[in-house]
């Protein structure tokens, strides 16, 4: 059966990057909201699911989580890295799949976060990150959607350092398979294009922000494999 969304999805989103996993292994889904756990069991139901989060942020859909961990902010890095301490998870090297889709900017402490996520994956594990570009404290304010960093009162401080993510990642062993600093895949570029003039005019993104995004460069993306 024809999968529409996953044929118009961007190359390197989210959707391209779960066809890629181990999908009869373990994965951590960081901030997991929006009904994250039902979109990814539902898809690859022999996944062993632990999402992890602050909030039962709108779970609209059952959630298959085969764990689900609500924790505070101040404990969130803490509670990531706990993940792999039983005992068979150990002996199996860790995690087989993180993904991290713009939660890093919602974080107390980023770099303890992002440290956390790198630790429980094991070798030839693979993690996806996704959050806003630097580039978007410059980008103008949309009364419907987000485009400006600032827009959102839940972002903290300035966009993650594009840069030094990188240049962590690899300092822990990390091959980046792919990054961005400023995604615009071409097809939602296009359409975000055509209708840029429209939502100047209305003040409002569209199609559910990513061909704006995409037109903008909102989103900063990174796949990488542990060695």
């Amino acid at each position: 059966m024809c999968d529409l969304k996953l044929i118009l999805s961007p190359p390197h989103g989210k959707r391209r990057f779960l066809r890629t996993i181990n999908k009869k292994g373990k994965l951590v889904d960081v901030g997991c909201g929006n009904n994250s756990p039902y979109y990814i069991k539902s898809r690859f139901p022999e996944v062993y699911y632990i999402g992890i989060d602050i909030g039962d942020y709108n779970q609209t859909k059952p959630n298959l989580a085969n764990e689900y961990i609500l924790t505070t902010p101040d404990d969130f890095a803490d509670a990531i890295a706990k993940i792999v301490m039983k005992e068979e998870w150990i002996r199996g090297g860790g995690i087989d799949t993180v993904i991290s889709s713009h939660n890093l900017e919602h974080c107390n402490n980023r770099e303890k976060t992002l440290d956390a996520m790198m630790s429980i994956i094991k070798s030839g594990g693979k993690m996806f990150l996704s959050f806003p570009s630097q580039r978007s404290i410059n980008f103008p304010y949309r009364s419907k959607g987000i485009l400006n960093y600032y827009q959102d009162p839940t972002h903290k401080y300035s966009p993650p350092d594009f840069d030094e993510i990188i240049k962590k990642m690899k300092e822990n062993n990390f091959n980046i398979l792919f990054s961005s600093a400023s995604y615009k895949p071409v097809m939602h570029f296009l359409v975000g294009l055509f209708l840029e003039p429209l939502s100047r005019l209305t003040g409002r993104v569209f199609f559910n922000s990513y061909a704006t995004w995409s037109y903008w460069g909102f989103e900063a993306v990174i796949w990488a494999e542990k060695k």
